[in-house]
């Protein structure tokens, strides 16, 4: 009787093993973020999950698959613009799983294959831009580069949501050509402004000679005031010239009295003669 439970302890003790390995492999927990792709006996059953799913032990096998969104780095690729210009550009990809059967059935590596396509996708589109438009235009080139490798990755069941490009390198020689285009156009609208600036001057000013013109006393006043401004700024001595205007009246008597003079002159020669 002892030999027979002596016996029977390590049976015991493998069937609880076993059991426990069983029981392990046909239950699991699948989180929030993850999707189980099921396959038995080597065919696809379907995606399940989350929380927790039975499987068949020995017949069915599982694979994790994350849902949630993928922040990936394209590396920086040398490309040559439409007018023959070589820049390096990286760039940004937002993307998740919408199907986790086909990214795992349809493509080996779904990370590894929606790097790929961007990369190349990034070096068609901007090959055929000017360096301009890469400058200028940024938001819809990330559009038409987030619409290309949506539509690529689309079998694999990825979404492509976001595509940024982050930075654009420029050569050296081309940074200062650019530079000085820069300063250029910046010289420019700065006469255009000043030219500008002069010609509403001079409308202006015509306008005030027109009622000078018209009105001779305005000058006078405004001689006063230049005068009083110029005093304000500084202590300085000045000459304040006499208006020929009030020699006027001065003038017209002088006149009358030389032209009486001449006339009295006039009358007693005259009479010299008479007599």
């Amino acid at each position: 009787m002892e030999k027979i439970i002596g016996c029977g302890a390590p049976l015991i003790i493998v069937a609880i093993i076993v059991l426990i390995s069983i029981l392990s492999s046909a239950v699991k927990i699948i989180n929030e973020y993850e999707r189980a792709v099921v396959f038995r006996l080597g065919r696809l059953v379907g995606a399940k999950g989350p929380g927790l799913i039975l499987l068949i032990p020995f017949v069915d096998k599982m694979k994790k698959v994350d849902i949630r969104v993928i922040t990936m780095d394209v590396p920086a690729q040398e490309v040559i613009t439409k007018d023959n210009v070589t820049i390096k550009v990286n760039a940004v990809v937002y993307f998740k799983v919408l199907d986790p059967c086909k990214a795992f059935v349809n493509v080996l590596d779904f990370i590894r294959a929606t790097s790929q396509i961007a990369q190349t996708t990034l070096r068609s589109i901007l090959g055929q831009v000017e360096l301009d438009e890469v400058l200028s235009r940024r938001e819809k080139i990330n559009q038409e580069l987030q619409h290309i490798i949506d539509e690529q990755t689309e079998p694999w069941g990825i979404k492509v949501s976001t595509v940024e490009v982050k930075d654009v390198e420029l050569p050296q020689s081309m940074q200062r050509a650019m530079a000085k285009q820069a300063e250029a156009e910046r010289e420019k609208r700065a006469k255009i402004i000043h030219a500008s600036g002069e010609f509403e001057a001079s409308k202006q000013l015509a306008q005030a000679a027109k009622v000078i013109a018209s009105e001779p006393a305005t000058l006078q006043l405004r001689f006063l005031q230049t005068l009083t401004e110029i005093s304000i700024e500084k202590n300085s001595t000045i000459l304040f010239p006499v208006p020929i205007d009030i020699f006027e009246p001065f003038k017209a008597i002088a006149h009358k009295m030389r032209q009486d003079m001449n006339d009295d002159g006039e009358k007693k020669l005259t009479r010299g003669i008479d007599d």
